[in-house]
This record gives structure tokens, sequence and C-alpha cells, in this order.
């Protein structure tokens, strides 16, 4: 089974990446931008039988760092 794992910020945690491709792009003439949040895709391959909750253990645990960020599983 094929697994789309994103990681974001929490909505108030700084973001100076963001930040940075936020004053970027203004500075390269894109108007228009208001925000810039940054985050990671990580794309797995897990065997079929895989329970959620053993899913869910791998975010927590090594994945995503949940004092300061969210995550959210797809199934591709």
């Amino acid at each position: 089974m094929k697994l789309r794992i994103f990681v974001t910020l929490k909505p108030g945690v700084l973001d100076p990446q963001g930040r940075a491709i936020h004053h970027a792009l203004g500075s390269l003439g894109f108007q228009g931008v208001e925000d810039v949040r940054t985050g990671k895709l990580i794309e797995m391959e897990v065997a079929d039988g895989t329970t959620d909750d053993a899913i869910d253990g791998m975010c927590r645990q090594l994945l995503a760092n949940t004092v300061i960020e969210n995550y959210r599983v797809e199934r591709a």
C-alpha cells in the first residue's frame, strides 16, 4: 500500500523558510502572495496489512514532531 504523509507546521509556529520564500517571491516580482508556509511530503510503501495504529505510531514517533507539527496521511 502506498502512503503519502504530509507534515506541516502548526498554526502560530514560526516558519523562517516560508518567510524566506515569501520574501524571494516578492523580490522576483510575484505579487499577491500573502503568506507562505512550508512542510514536507513523505511517500512510503507499506505492507497491505499495516494497521492505521501502526501508521499513526510511525508518524508520531519519527516522521513528525507533534509538538510543533501536524500530519495527514493519504492512501495513494
